[in-house]
């Protein structure tokens, strides 16, 4: 699935396409049995009414188990954002299912042609993360797909081997899995880009110095 932007998109939006993209392949592919904030928003008032006091304990289990899923991924969303703040990311993996090796299912975020610019000058980020779901709406990708059990899932980053990230756990090695079902979301930017635009990633300089890193923890999903 290509998605063309028509120019440059404001600075922090590649992080904000990540999160959306994994909330909403999470959700898609049943580890999350409810969409992303409305699950946030339960989590939230259950927590506020004392987690499943005077209820049946399978309820207040699930509840439990919903909470430590959110409050991983609220995590992980931080610890993205450090990563863009840090390095260019030029591609993002999920892996569902399997291990890291060979997982049953694999979401790439392409942002090799992506780029970000001032806010003044550059598109909004909101709009794009609707024109991408659209994309992803349209070319129906999720519908012929068989159930797939509750699973965990691995989180992969791609940036500069000297970025200075400390959460992320570098895998020098890593070879992109070639086997089970893959979609790639290639994001780019066309049309006129101010000069102050970073320039799209595939002319970054030096792509060997490039390398994977895991993020230290396994999405558990949950299906109450």
């Amino acid at each position: 699935v290509a998605v063309a932007f028509p120019g440059a998109v404001c600075r922090g939006s590649g992080y904000r396409f990540a999160c959306e993209l994994l909330k909403h392949v999470l959700h898609q592919r049943n580890q999350l049995p409810l969409p992303y904030e409305q699950l946030a928003y339960f989590c939230r008032r259950a927590a506020q009414d004392g987690d499943g006091i005077g209820k049946p304990l399978s309820l207040g289990l699930a509840s439990r188990k919903c909470q430590q899923l959110m409050m991983e991924l609220e995590g992980l969303f931080q610890h993205l954002e450090v990563m863009f703040s840090l390095t260019l990311v030029p591609r993002v993996l999920f892996l569902l299912g399997g291990n890291v090796m060979n997982p049953k299912e694999l979401y790439e975020l392409n942002l090799e042609g992506f780029c970000e610019g001032a806010a003044e000058e550059s598109l909004q980020t909101a709009p794009c993360v609707r024109q991408l779901f659209h994309r992803l709406f349209v070319a129906d990708v999720f519908s012929e797909l068989k159930a797939l059990p509750v699973t965990g899932t691995l989180v992969m980053v791609q940036g500069h081997r000297d970025c200075g990230v400390e959460w992320f756990r570098p895998k020098l090695n890593y070879q992109v899995p070639t086997r089970g079902r893959k979609l790639t979301v290639k994001l780019s930017c066309d049309g006129d880009l101010h000069v102050s635009a970073s320039p799209p990633q595939h002319t970054a300089p030096a792509w060997e110095d490039y390398v994977w890193f895991q993020a230290p923890v396994t999405l558990k999903g949950i299906s109450e």
